[in-house]
């Protein structure tokens, strides 16, 4: 009786579907922090803050202190497969919002001693390294709430539309990069002649509406976990045995899976080509194409556009006729072909910009939406939290390295003078050296690509088969 409830409870689509929007609005709230200060970069370079991009290269990647240097990844993974997705969701969640306050406390405040030293002599501005730490904190959650949805729609969608609901789970969080890179400097621009800016620093208000999002998003995994719970109760000892607890001999496991490397270098190298190039994509059209400060987060916002479509249609056909491995492998050609015309000085038309930034959607739905179905399929449920959260702090060393990378080689060799934006002196960059760097990430995945199909050949994943189960 209680594996036909089962069947039942997973096999209902209405249900099914609604469980994957209700944690996929928090993904969502976590992806609008996540990008919501990318298109203030040039706001943060002029008075009171002062920062430069370097400063911003900081910022950013502190996303990555904690998870890259304490590890807080891997004991995320952990602690999924011990504790299970509702406590690891929740806890995931309220990490972001103690994250999110600390660093628009950082940008709204004005410090009377604004240095700050720190060892191995070096001096930092104090509202960056607070606002950095902020970051750190905030992105343990963010991405732990990522291997937990990722682990929730497995479990819920094995043998059915799953890479077509890893796909729509994935949308929704661009969904939410969408709307940061549209609507934080508008919120910004907006609230610069409010009263409210004598208050706060206009580039924080961005982050504060962030913040409320967030709590939605608690709300919603809150109500996720009542259903979470009843399917835990149904699920008979004959359909599925307890997940066993963690030990160090899974980790061992997975760490001697070749394909399991190959997919998690892919995946850092990936993309660390698409998300610190969004990081500072709205001052690349701002300063390349001459796209207005408002509105230069406009153009990148096309690719999370795109993708809100194209992935679940790449993960829908990858359930129904399989090619995992290739589809990786023509998403990280597209990324290499649209950065290395980025770099090109003479393409800075605007329409050349809107047709590329189109391919990157493309490239960027291609990949994730085999990547992520594909770890299921090498690497048992009991021990997939884990095996997610390795991927997700191997991936996370790019997201922390690069963007500062990236800053560093703007201030140092890409500075090509100043220019008056709304009355206030911004300095203006070349772009060439950043696109060109983003273009050889992507060369070195069309590389482990061909590794990975090559193995799958050997071992027998299964990558290039569908995803979907038939029944006999």
């Amino acid at each position: 009786m209680t594996e036909t409830l089962v069947r039942k409870l997973r096999d209902s689509g209405t249900l099914r579907w609604s469980m994957l929007a209700l944690i996929s609005i928090s993904m969502m709230c976590g992806y609008i922090i996540t990008d919501v200060v990318a298109p203030l970069k040039t706001m943060l370079e002029q008075p009171p803050l002062s920062w430069d991009s370097y400063d911003y290269g900081v910022f950013t990647s502190g996303y990555g202190w904690l998870n890259v240097f304490l590890l807080m990844l891997i004991f995320g993974g952990i602690i999924l497969d011990r504790m299970g997705i509702r406590f690891t969701g929740t806890t995931s969640i309220l990490v972001m919002i103690a994250g999110t306050a600390i660093k628009f406390w950082a940008i709204s405040t004005t410090f009377a001693d604004p240095m700050i030293s720190l060892p191995l002599g070096l001096v930092m501005k104090k509202q960056v390294l607070f606002a950095a730490l902020g970051f750190a904190i905030f992105g343990v959650g963010v991405e732990m709430v990522g291997i937990t949805a990722n682990k929730a729609v497995v479990k819920w969608f094995t043998g059915k539309e799953l890479a077509l609901a890893i796909g729509m789970n994935t949308a929704m969080g661009r969904i939410g990069t969408l709307l940061a890179l549209n609507f934080a400097p508008k919120i910004a621009v907006h609230f610069q002649t409010s009263a409210l800016a004598e208050r706060f620093n206009p580039v924080s208000i961005p982050v504060l509406f962030g913040l409320g999002l967030l709590v939605i998003g608690l709300l919603t995994f809150l109500v996720y976990g009542v259903f979470d719970r009843k399917l835990d109760r149904e699920i008979s000892d004959s359909e599925a045995a307890p997940e066993e607890p963690f030990s160090f001999r899974d980790i061992g496991l997975i760490a001697t899976n070749s394909g399991f490397w190959l997919i998690t270098i892919l995946c850092i190298l990936f993309y660390s080509a698409v998300f610190p190039f969004l990081k500072y994509a709205p001052d690349f059209m701002f300063q390349k194409f001459g796209i207005p400060l408002e509105r230069a987060g406009e153009i990148p916002s096309l690719l999370p556009l795109g993708t809100l479509f194209l992935t679940p249609l790449f993960g829908s056909l990858y359930d129904h006729k399989g090619r995992g491995a290739t589809i990786m492998l023509i998403g990280s050609a597209l990324l290499v072909m649209v950065h290395v015309l980025f770099s090109v000085p003479m393409l800075d038309s605007t329409w050349i910009a809107v047709v590329l930034i189109v391919v990157l959607g493309i490239a960027f739905s291609l990949v994730p939406s085999a990547m992520w179905p594909s770890v299921a399929k090498i690497i048992p449920i009991n021990r997939l939290g884990t095996a997610y959260s390795v991927i997700f702090w191997v991936q996370n060393i790019g997201l922390s390295g690069v963007p500062l990378l990236i800053g560093w080689v703007l201030d140092k060799y890409c500075k090509t003078g100043e220019m008056l934006v709304n009355g206030v002196v911004t300095p203006t960059y070349d772009y060439s050296y950043p696109m060109m760097i983003f273009a050889g990430f992507g060369v070195l995945s069309i590389f482990f690509a061909l590794l990975l199909k090559r193995d799958d050949r050997k071992k027998g994943y299964g990558l290039e088969l569908p995803n979907i189960v038939k029944d006999r």
